[in-house]
């Protein structure tokens, strides 16, 4: 079960236990770490600043020019080599510590860049500027805490007994920005021995963070079922084959998956966020799409799932 640690600090002591590699000195630890808290309180309002600039101005995925073009100019600032154009839009560079050796260990931070395709509806001073765009997921914050961390590593690299790769990653949403950095050689001379991503969620509370072993998010997919029946006039439903409720059906059914087919210690989610299906009040439809997503923490628990919408599908 996730459980919810009670601070920063607690995180870092976790991996520090677990993990081969540390990002300092075990001599420098802590008095590290609180410097390190320290400065992260004054850097605060900046990261808002970031973060309000970037809502304000969101960008789909392959389309984060701007905000690719404010990261790496950040970068270039605090001294760091910069590689852009990876995986079209995105973005690395690498802290490395004063004295690091050629073998030393590398730690890969990736933070996401792009938004969605959803029109903001608030009354915010920093809303979207572009229609039909939204940070709703959170990457505006995501991409300023990366460029607040890379501020506070090259404050400190003198205590780095190895590398940290920051990695901002475009079309994170599409699940394409990874694959395309790869192909792109993000990871052709460096070869990271730990890679640690984050993502914030309003429910905990400030300074809190949740961690554990094994997976924390659910993989996700995305399904699209069609019916095609045949339409015809309401007056006259027995001559028709009614694709929305064939489709309504389908939808009811989905929801026993969960119920009826997956192991109750295992944790899984079948859901339907939309249904079209004709355009006329007074004619039976023949054709209805239905759209949904399933998630699970199981490679076998995701494979139950997709084969059991084909079956009911």
């Amino acid at each position: 079960m996730v459980q919810p640690t009670g601070s920063i600090t607690f995180v870092l002591e976790h991996f520090k236990r677990d993990l081969p590699i540390f990002f300092i000195h075990q001599s420098e630890y802590m008095t590290i770490i609180e410097q390190f808290k320290s400065e992260a309180e004054t850097l605060f309002p900046q990261l808002v600043a970031w973060r309000r600039d970037f809502h304000r101005h969101p960008e789909l995925g392959f389309q984060e020019v701007r905000t690719a073009g404010i990261v790496a100019d950040h970068l270039r600032e605090l001294g760091l080599e910069v590689s852009t154009g990876i995986g079209k839009t995105g973005v690395v560079a690498v802290v490395e510590g004063e004295t690091t050796p050629a073998d030393a260990p590398t730690v890969l931070l990736r933070f996401d860049m792009d938004a969605l395709p959803i029109h903001e509806q608030t009354d915010l001073p920093f809303r979207s500027q572009n229609d039909g765009v939204m940070h709703a997921c959170a990457h505006d914050g995501h991409t300023a805490i990366g460029m607040g961390v890379a501020q506070l590593l090259v404050r400190h690299r003198h205590a780095l007994p190895g590398r940290v790769m920051l990695v901002f990653q475009p079309a994170e949403e599409t699940t394409r920005g990874a694959q395309a950095m790869i192909a792109d050689g993000v990871l052709a001379d460096l070869k990271p021995q730990a890679a640690f991503g984050l993502h914030l969620w309003s429910r905990l509370p400030l300074n809190q963070v949740i961690v554990q072993p094994g997976p924390l998010w659910a993989s996700a997919g995305r399904f699209t079922i069609t019916v095609h029946g045949r339409g015809g006039h309401g007056a006259v439903p027995h001559e028709t084959v009614d694709a929305t409720l064939v489709a309504s059906q389908i939808v009811v059914a989905l929801q026993s998956i969960v119920a009826r087919n997956v192991d109750p210690a295992q944790t899984a989610v079948v859901s339907v966020g939309a249904l079209h299906s004709g355009d006329a009040w007074n004619i039976i439809s023949g054709k209805a799409t239905l759209t949904g997503t399933v998630r699970s923490f199981d490679t076998q628990v995701h494979q139950l799932l997709v084969r059991r919408l084909t079956e009911i599908s």
